[in-house]
């Protein structure tokens, strides 16, 4: 008998515990939507991207130009994510309307990623390289490369790319650690 009233209590401490956890993660939900996570959205101005960047941890903004057919591409996949990944803000900024803060970032090329973490830029995702250069990467593809840079919660192995094209053009892709020669 005993033994049934600790397996109960036991039992009644683990939902209970599972009750907090869920309550926690809806809540944490409730604030990123309420922050703007989960659509993928232009912004207007160089001031709003320091607002956006001061009020999220983790943000992924896309510096685009209209005339760039990439940034296009960049922009179907970079809406997908935005509604899977609430943890991470997904942002737009058309390069024109930010010289001062394209100058500071040293934006040459685009479309350029700026990963941006706890208001610091973390990594940029440059161009289509990192994507196994090619226009055709799938959406999978950018969430592997986003997560390498930990601005995603990603389940999946980020030792090994997720390149649909090494069967397409027989070309192998793997993360390299980094070496001190």
């Amino acid at each position: 008998m005993e033994a049934d009233a600790s397996i109960d209590m036991f039992s009644k401490v683990l939902e209970n515990q599972l009750l907090e956890a869920l309550r926690k993660a809806q809540q944490q939900k409730q604030e990123w939507l309420s922050k703007g996570h989960g659509e993928y959205r232009e912004i207007p101005s160089e001031r709003d991207f320091f607002q956006e960047v001061k009020e999220s941890k983790k943000v992924v903004c896309h510096f685009y130009r209209d005339s760039t057919f990439r940034c296009k591409i960049l922009d179907r996949h970079l809406a997908i994510l935005s509604k899977k990944h609430l943890e991470t803000k997904f942002l737009k900024l058309n390069v024109e309307k930010a010289p001062f803060l394209c100058e500071r970032l040293h934006i040459k090329v685009i479309p350029m990623l700026a990963l941006v973490k706890d208001g610091k830029t973390q990594d940029y995702v440059v161009g289509f390289t990192d994507l196994g250069n090619t226009d055709d990467f799938t959406t999978e593809t950018l969430e592997w490369r986003l997560s390498c840079s930990d601005i995603l919660n990603y389940s999946g192995n980020l030792m090994e790319p997720t390149f649909q094209s090494q069967k397409k053009f027989g070309t192998n892709f793997t993360k390299l650690e980094k070496k001190t020669i």
